[in-house]
């Protein structure tokens, strides 16, 4: 199954694809309604829908497919990190500590794009996509608990969409210099979509060791950037969403991306490689197009920056202890 957001003349719907059409949920459900109910019950709406004609997919506008309750983002690919690293520090390291765990950063749910959205970013001179997969929770027995194995985990995934983590990495590197994770160099979009495929449909691209061996591409203004299995991350998708739950909780809704995939997945790690600029930053104009085995293709483009009002610097203080009088 997929599942969609749309609108239509200014309505927004939400349902399934069908082929070349879309169909709505029935009793005006929402994809938070269904994700919440879980995968069995999703089945149970396809059924009752079938049959029905719906609209023309090529006459709606998709929208983002779900609107997440949360984003996390790991950092899961070996060979993403060796090259990112080597551009925004200057050198190549993937610190021991990586292998330890499933490291990820928190998003911001509230500048999700959709396939239809033009992205305006900051203003940046290294404005980068990444191409990634994420999953999609939804209700399971075990949903919003602590703790969980990645054999709990993995009944939690609802199912996949493509996922483009927009970058600005001169930002980024001046903001990981202050030991905390990126913040306004990643927090002005990120792009999901077309749709969500229910994981049932990806099990057949699961390998032995229970990675989720699909390909997955990008290409910028038609030219292929970069390739590669996400079968070549470091951990399987059910342990990154019990790592999620360490100590915390995941809930129906929640995003959870794999982090970018090696071999190009970015522009950053490129440079990082090959020592220069090249290929070159993203710029008003450029078309970014990514391509997923089983799951479809996510385009974004680029749009003119937005400028921001100054940022103050820090203030020299005294460090007084006590209020003067």
């Amino acid at each position: 199954m997929r599942i969609a957001r749309w609108s239509v003349d200014g309505e927004v719907g939400e349902g399934f694809v069908e082929g070349d059409r879309v169909v709505s949920f029935p009793r005006r459900l929402r994809v938070a309604d269904v994700l919440a109910l879980g995968l069995d019950a999703a089945r149970d709406l396809h059924r009752e829908v079938e049959g029905e004609t719906g609209a023309a997919l090529a006459e709606v506008t998709l929208l983002a497919p779900v609107a997440p309750a949360s984003v996390r983002d790991f950092v899961a690919f070996e060979e993403h990190v060796e090259g990112v690293s080597a551009g925004v520090e200057g050198k190549s390291d993937v610190a021991p500590e990586w292998y330890d765990a499933p490291t990820f950063y928190f998003g911001n749910p509230h500048t999700i794009l959709g396939p239809a959205d033009v992205l305006h970013p900051p203003v940046t001179e290294r404005l980068d996509f990444e191409l990634e997969v994420a999953v999609v929770i939804g209700g399971a027995p075990g949903v919003g608990e602590s703790n969980l194995d990645a054999g709990a985990a993995a009944s939690l995934i609802f199912g996949y969409t493509i996922m483009n983590d927009w970058s600005a990495r001169d930002l980024q590197a001046r903001e990981m210099k202050v030991r905390l994770g990126p913040s306004k160099g990643k927090d002005f979009g990120m792009s999901l979509g077309p749709w969500i495929v229910t994981a049932d449909e990806l099990e057949p691209y699961l390998d032995d060791d229970g990675f989720l061996a699909i390909r997955a591409e990008v290409f910028v203004n038609d030219e292929l950037i970069g390739k590669d299995l996400v079968s070549n991350a470091g951990w399987p998708f059910p342990e990154f969403v019990a790592y999620a739950s360490r100590n915390s909780r995941v809930v129906p809704g929640d995003v959870l991306g794999s982090g970018t995939v090696g071999n190009g997945g970015c522009l950053g790690e490129l440079w990082g490689r090959n020592g220069a600029l090249t290929p070159p930053p993203l710029v008003d104009g450029d078309v970014v197009r990514m391509v997923v085995e089983g799951i479809g293709e996510l385009v974004g483009r680029v749009g003119a920056p937005v400028t921001a009002p100054a940022v103050p610097r820090a203030r020299s203080r005294s460090r007084a202890r006590r209020r003067a009088l």
